[in-house]
């Protein structure tokens, strides 16, 4: 199988630019604010953080495995990375900030990360399944603080943008993994595949197993009923509720306002 284009068709990009404009809700403006674009080696896109923002979370993330996504770690950041702490005003949502940075470096180190050869190698369906589980073993070193990112991301003004870049991963490891097809699966892969994504992100947080072994054989459970390579939706609503009303849970469990 030839490796995936670096230019997509015209129908695609304009494709991705009406799934991301229906999934624009209120509060889609907030500061950092990531916009993707289809996508021109000519024209790359926009760094997605302004770089000062993007040094004081860049430090902040290395304090996450000890102080988990707090105002702690964001003010230790600032002070890492040569700031005062009232740098921290910089980032109005707090430590969603923080967890969508994490979100954001993460999803675009894909690419650099996970290399398939140009020629024969995995199908689509083993692509999708590597860089869905590369993804995942990115929450790794952060794994004990994740079921709290979750609870941020499911308050509500934090959703719209939360459900923005769970979509803007599963575009991305669908295009990464080689999909070129421009017509109504374009759409229900990438929903089927958001669903699965955060249903295997739960399971993760309560793996205990070697190196996410477990985690690997849900998401391997997962992929298959949902007949993600096949175009079909399975149980898209149920997999997003299932995140959705798992992380509520989570948050409402803390006394957070949801």
């Amino acid at each position: 199988m030839s490796a995936a284009p670096k230019v997509l068709p015209k129908v695609l990009r304009a494709s991705a630019v009406s799934t991301s404009r229906r999934l624009r809700l209120a509060g889609a403006n907030a500061p950092l604010q990531l916009k993707r674009s289809y996508f021109s080696v000519h024209h790359p896109d926009a760094p997605p953080f302004a770089e000062t923002q993007d040094r004081v979370l860049s430090a902040a993330i290395d304090r996450v495995s000890e102080y988990g996504f707090t105002q702690r770690a964001l003010a230790l950041g600032a002070k890492d990375a040569g700031y005062l702490d009232v740098t921290v005003q910089l980032f109005p949502r707090g430590v969603f900030d923080l967890i969508n940075y994490h979100l954001v470096t993460q999803r675009l180190a894909l690419k650099d990360n996970v290399q398939f050869p140009e020629k024969g190698g995995l199908g689509l369906g083993a692509k999708v399944h590597t860089l869905t589980m590369a993804r995942l073993r990115a929450n790794a070193n952060i794994i004990q603080h994740w079921q709290a990112a979750l609870g941020y991301m499911s308050l509500l003004e934090n959703i719209p943008d939360s459900l923005k870049e769970l979509n803007a991963l599963s575009d991305e490891i669908w295009y990464l993994a080689g999909d070129t097809a421009v017509d109504f699966s374009w759409y229900t892969k990438r929903a089927s595949l958001a669903g699965v994504y955060a249903s295997s992100e739960m399971f993760m947080t309560t793996d205990t197993s070697d190196n996410f072994s477990a985690t690997e054989e849900f998401l391997d459970r997962r992929l298959k009923d949902a007949q993600i390579v096949g175009g079909t939706v399975g149980g898209v609503a149920q997999y997003v509720g299932f995140w959705a009303g798992n992380s509520m849970n989570l948050a409402r469990s803390w006394g957070m306002r949801v």
